[in-house]
């Protein structure tokens, strides 16, 4: 019963300590917009929208075992999406959320075909062909997407009830799509469909043992995956109220990957900390050297990971098992000065003095042949 009644106790420990450490963390993000300004507002923006696409990202490479270069394909069809409608038919902001989320979950669902043949570097060539592939296409649909000069369309405007400001307003709007996406994330990663991906991720042959369909869940997580990057691109519309096809090349595609290996694939938090990596280390990359940014956002790159290997989510782990260690213990060896006295050396010594010399000799062959009961077997030298 103590047992049981500790393991209850920790439990409901954990489980205060999560419930604390989320609303700290909500009244953090709900008191952000109000204490900076509003160009630091826009980046926070930036960030959850970003977090929203690492997040189906993170489905589909973290917990589904599969790789995808073209990630910002489906990011920019979710924001062409949203800006078509706006501009060509003038529907509302919100309308275009839920288009853009079924336009994701379709382009994914029709890209979970190859999934079931290829794997590895093949699948990923395949998805990075998409993403190079793309932007020139938008660029011919000029009639649709406005070719190489991209649509204008308005941005969120917050409503005169609420009296706030309308980088506040954006904020606070895609602070609330970031919340539900990263939610259904979660709920979706413990249901049965995200067990199914992580024993595919695992090992496929044991899993379809167990009754796992194999291509239903693959094809699923590109589907879903595109879904959550479509909402990104969705939101990316509302904030930066226009597109263009140089917006979504294939930089992009391989950024967002970097933020979630950076992040931390196959952790729920990682998505939020990746974002903060795509958002802010290309612009300090810039403040540091104008010549060759790209340089010091790759060297950076490469710190993090030498610094943390799992990625920036694992890293408090590493950090809390470095301080808890403790240190080796010093090798008998070299103590000179033994913590005792002179009874585990004299001890020994008694031992040989009671063991009979191989020197000595019996008169008696039959006796001088017998082994004592329970010694070691004798080997042919002796």
């Amino acid at each position: 019963m103590s047992t049981i009644t500790a393991t209850l106790r920790t439990d409901r420990a954990r489980r205060l300590r999560a419930a604390l450490t989320a609303l700290l963390a909500a009244g953090v993000a709900v008191g952000a917009p109000f204490y900076f300004a509003p160009f630091q507002v826009f980046q926070l923006t930036m960030v959850l929208l970003y977090a929203v696409a690492l997040a189906g990202l993170n489905l589909l490479v973290g917990f589904g075992g599969q790789i995808s270069l073209g990630h910002g394909a489906f990011f920019a069809a979710g924001a062409y999406t949203a800006a078509v409608m706006l501009d060509r038919y003038d529907t509302g902001h919100l309308a275009t959320l839920p288009v853009a989320a079924a336009a994701g979950f379709l382009l994914g669902l029709g890209f979970g075909v190859p999934a079931l043949r290829l794997r590895g570097l093949y699948l990923a060539l395949v998805t990075l062909a998409f993403a190079v592939f793309l932007p020139p296409l938008l660029k011919r649909l000029e009639p649709v997407t406005g070719g190489s000069m991209g649509l204008t369309v308005d941005k969120l405007q917050p409503p005169v009830w609420s009296g706030l400001a309308e980088d506040q307003w954006l904020y606070f709007a895609v602070l609330a799509v970031t919340a539900t996406a990263l939610l259904l994330a979660r709920n979706l990663l413990r249901s049965r469909v995200g067990r199914a991906l992580l024993a595919v991720r695992d090992n496929e042959s044991a899993a379809e043992v167990m009754g796992v369909r194999l291509s239903l869940h693959k094809t699923l997580a590109f589907a879903w995956s595109a879904m959550f990057a479509g909402v990104a691109g969705c939101l990316y519309t509302w904030v930066i109220g226009f597109v263009s096809p140089d917006s979504f090349s294939f930089v992009l595609s391989i950024t967002l990957l970097a933020g979630l290996v950076v992040g931390g694939l196959g952790s729920l938090y990682g998505p939020l900390l990746g974002a903060a990596f795509v958002m802010y280390v290309p612009s300090v990359s810039q403040d540091v050297s104008e010549a060759a940014p790209g340089v010091v956002f790759g060297l950076l790159i490469i710190a993090v990971m030498y610094v943390a290997p799992t990625g920036l989510a694992g890293l408090p782990g590493r950090v809390r098992a470095a301080v808890t260690r403790r240190p080796p213990r010093p090798a008998a060896a070299l103590d000179p000065t033994p913590e005792t006295g002179s009874a585990p050396d004299a001890e020994p010594d008694s031992q040989a003095a009671s063991e009979p010399s191989a020197t000595d000799t019996t008169a008696d062959p039959a006796v001088a042949d017998a082994e004592p009961v329970g010694a070691p077997p004798r080997t042919e030298k002796e």
